[in-house]
């Protein structure tokens, strides 16, 4: 049952966007984003029985093949999940017979009101940015709301303030994938920042170029200034291709932040200074109080993405699953390196499902030779072949850890930090982290 209901005119007013839509709408994708949808409308006044639910991999949805939707249920409206490629021939040819193409972020926006909203997306970077402003956020306001592609689905967020569940957030943090760059009408930002450009989702776009201009397409959306991270990677050259009077290019070295004492934060490594730098910037641009920056250099890092795991029987345990790009990887193997014990070596795990990256770009880490890279999963040849590292194979992690588990001697570091995705063995890098983190348990009871 609905804690509080808001009044009619409230969701007339909020929902002219979801009220137009034509039926029957199908929700394309029954994950969490999906599942938000369908709340959203649903609580938007739309019939239940006019609402489809399509996954290829879930027997509970209305439809698993897309020709029986498209024949069967006749849609008029496509809520197209992120992970859903857009591209799709049954996507595109229900477009071209009048069928709406929207997406979960689509229908929250519609239902908005005075809420200011800083969106940020990257190849890599961009979970940790988010989560250090939202930690800023968190510091003075009691209201603000932080999601998107990490964490809440904004169709949540939307479906508890129209509950009355919660209040409506001063400042929303929104993290946005590519994929959600490709289908959000309805997105209007305050501020914006990209972290970091290089090569990732080869494997869903024509070209760089392609993947390069879907992130570069926020700026369209963002109403004052867009940051860049001086630092990253192909972004600062892009960003001179494409020059703009709202783009501000931001360095850890900038005098304007010098006196907020950033080196004090508890983030480890070089890049992690980038991405406060980026957070700190944005904070300075919304106005936000010294208590925000306090708030981001206290914030301890994320799950999965550079998280010590801890020390047992001496040896260190990283756990990077969320590394599903070459750049991430080459940055969590610089700052572990950096911080490993002088004496001891680093075992790195490599490996997973490929999608299309250049292996190539790791050949660098040959110059640690105090490194042992152990493969592993269903791309374990092509990224030992193309990386031209040394170092043993096996296709599955648990058995690369027992290998490392044997190995590993006291000072030593093991990081995780594999590059591919995490779907060839588990159903997401979370549960890749999580088996990586049971088993590093195991191992220091025994």
């Amino acid at each position: 049952m609905w804690a509080k209901l808001p009044p009619k005119n409230m969701i007339l007013e909020m929902s002219t966007f979801i009220k137009n839509l034509k039926t029957p709408i199908a929700i394309v994708g029954m994950a969490r984003s999906g599942e938000a949808a369908k709340q959203l409308l649903l609580l938007n006044g739309v019939d239940p029985s006019l609402i489809l639910t399509f996954d290829t991999k879930l027997p509970t949805a209305n439809f698993n093949d897309p020709q029986v939707l498209m024949d069967q249920g006749k849609p008029m409206t496509l809520v197209v999940s992120p992970g859903v490629p857009l591209g799709l021939d049954w996507i595109q040819r229900a477009k071209t017979t009048g069928v709406k193409i929207t997406s979960e972020l689509s229908l929250a926006c519609s239902c908005l009101e005075s809420e200011k909203i800083i969106g940020v997306t990257g190849s890599v970077g961009k979970s940790t940015t988010v989560s250090l402003i939202g930690a800023g956020l968190q510091a003075f306001s009691s209201s603000g709301f932080v999601g998107g592609n990490l964490g809440i689905p904004f169709s949540q967020y939307a479906v508890e303030v129209l509950e009355g569940k919660r209040s409506r957030a001063d400042w929303v943090v929104l993290e946005l994938s590519s994929y959600q760059l490709e289908n959000c009408e309805n997105l209007r930002l305050e501020f914006s920042a990209i972290t970091y450009l290089t090569s990732n989702h080869l494997e869903r776009y024509d070209s760089l170029e392609d993947y390069y201009q879907t992130k570069w397409n926020i700026l369209s959306m963002t109403a004052k200034n867009m940051f860049l991270n001086s630092g990253g990677g192909d972004l600062v050259s892009y960003s001179e291709k494409n020059a703009s009077p709202k783009v501000r290019v931001v360095s850890k070295d900038d005098v304007l932040l010098k006196s907020l004492h950033l080196e004090e934060a508890r983030l480890i490594g070089k890049h992690n200074q980038d991405n406060l730098a980026l957070a700190a910037t944005i904070a300075l641009a919304a106005g936000w109080p010294q208590k925000a920056f306090d708030g981001m250099k206290n914030f301890g890092g994320l799950v999965h993405r550079l998280e010590n795991v801890g020390n047992f029987k001496s040896i260190r345990f990283i756990n990077d699953s969320k590394a599903t790009a070459m750049d991430s990887v080459l940055i969590a193997a610089e700052a572990a390196h950096q911080t490993k014990e002088k004496n001891g070596r680093m075992f790195m795990l490599l490996g997973g499902r490929n999608k299309s990256l250049p292996w190539q770009d790791l050949a660098s880490l040959k110059n640690y030779s105090d490194c042992v890279f152990v493969f592993f999963g269903e791309c374990r040849d092509l990224a030992k072949e193309k990386s031209g590292l040394p170092g043993s194979s096996y296709e599955k992690l648990g058995e690369a850890l027992d290998h490392v588990f044997k190995e590993a001697r006291a000072g030593d570091t093991v990081l995780l930090s594999p590059g591919g995705t995490s779907w060839d063995e588990f159903k997401s890098f979370e549960d890749r982290g999580d088996f990586f983190k049971s088993r590093v348990k195991l191992f220091a009871e025994v």
